[in-house]
């Protein structure tokens, strides 16, 4: 018996993951919903869904979708919206899946606040929460981790993680995507809700959205940020796109739980980037990861390095194997007629959409945790939030707070 799941949020991004949620082979049941009608259409007309979705589970009001007896919902909405929507979803029982981040707001204080919130909902519900971050299962994500349980590394000492993307990038225009997520009824409804941020004096900046950056090597590591220091680069240009922003660059340097020392870099205004714009370096006594380059000297003992061995990866050796059934299923999206998923190849940011679907699914179907639940994901969060309050402080150091872990 599989579950039934609302897809909640049907613009660009939300349209990229719908044929994944609805072919998975633990989905019974999808049901749309979105405040467009024609976003629902250009899905539901889709080939292929006709197998798990009638006409009737079309809902334009996110109250009405889930009153539905669904299992879960994933809310692919406008940033602003996720924390409060999902909170909305558990209070009525549903399991939720969040596109990133927690919620996007120019108050750090309110962000954690709503961590907070989000944490009381799913302790008090016994409901999961699903943050959909997409680094987490890059192919250099995934591979790390593996030699990290492995103890290849050995001690953990330093890592870098940036998310390089400026404004006006040439593969995906930062303008674009706020015009975009102004269009339609819930986008115009937020430049009403921005004046009282203003009128506060409350400035915004790309820390509040560190997920990109912070979740490849506080994953791999296992730990979490105890104190930070950080700084910012104001745009110097009048460039509107910042003007609710008090830096357009933040760089920030963490210390963490086990020791090591994480430098994380948010930029929206640079020519280019220095690694892939999107990724993170770890280095540890054992072993190390850059660039698609593993390096090992196979320490065991004080004194006893053999000589190191470079390896190059490719992004199909550093992925986990989907089961076999997942995607065969997900390659039937494009060729219904495969008998075979072996040679299946994940798409979306590097291959991640597959995976984030697969989790979510998996843990509500087998009544489990998904893997970046609301305690890891509000202290992705509380790293940004807190590394922005330092910047605004002139680098002021300050200790990161903390949710804790989920029950046991």
């Amino acid at each position: 018996m599989g579950i039934g799941i609302g897809l909640v949020g049907l613009g660009g991004f939300g349209q990229a993951f719908a044929d994944l949620f609805r072919s998975h082979p633990l989905v019974d049941r999808v049901a749309l919903c979105d405040r467009e009608p024609e976003r629902m259409e250009a899905v539901a007309s889709r080939p292929g869904w006709d197998k798990k979705f009638n006409r009737r589970d079309m809902y334009t009001r996110l109250e009405d979708v889930l009153e539905t007896p669904l299992d879960a919902v994933a809310i692919i909405t406008q940033p602003w919206l996720h924390a409060p929507q999902c909170i909305q979803a558990m209070e009525t029982g549903k399991d939720v899946y969040s596109a990133v981040p927690v919620i996007s707001v120019p108050d750090g204080d309110e962000i954690l606040q709503w961590c907070s919130d989000l944490i009381e909902v799913c302790q008090r519900t016994g409901r999961r929460y699903m943050l959909g971050e997409t680094t987490y299962y890059h192919p250099e994500t995934m591979f790390c981790r593996r030699k990290a349980a492995e103890g290849a590394f050995g001690d953990f000492v330093y890592a870098e993680g940036e998310y390089f993307h400026d404004v006006d990038s040439s593969e995906c225009s930062l303008r674009d995507v706020r015009s975009a997520r102004l269009d339609g009824q819930a986008g115009r409804e937020w430049p009403l809700a921005l004046e009282r941020y203003r009128n506060a004096g409350i400035k915004d900046g790309p820390m509040h959205y560190p997920t990109h950056s912070v979740s490849g090597p506080a994953s791999v590591m296992g730990a979490r940020a105890l104190r930070v220091t950080a700084y910012g680069y104001a745009n110097h240009n009048n460039d509107p796109f910042f003007e609710d922003d008090a830096f357009s660059n933040e760089v920030a340097l963490f210390q963490m739980s086990n020791g090591a020392t994480v430098r994380i870099c948010e930029f929206r205004e640079l020519a280019g980037s220095l690694h892939q714009s999107e990724t993170f370096r770890i280095v540890g006594t054992r072993g190390t990861f850059n660039d698609g380059m593993w390096k090992e000297n196979f320490r065991s003992a004080p004194f006893t390095a053999k000589p190191l061995k470079t390896t190059r990866l490719t992004d199909e050796a550093m992925r986990d194997p989907l089961p076999s059934e997942v995607a065969l299923a997900f390659k039937r999206i494009k060729r219904p007629e495969a008998v075979d998923g072996s040679d299946f190849t994940p798409e979306g940011h590097r291959g991640s959409h597959p995976y984030l679907v697969h989790e979510f699914v998996d843990a509500v179907a087998n009544d489990r945790q998904p893997a970046i639940h609301i305690w890891k994901a509000a202290r992705y969060m509380a790293m940004g939030v807190t590394a922005h309050k330092s910047a605004l402080k002139k680098g002021e150091t300050l200790d990161v707070p903390d949710f804790g872990d989920p029950p046991a």
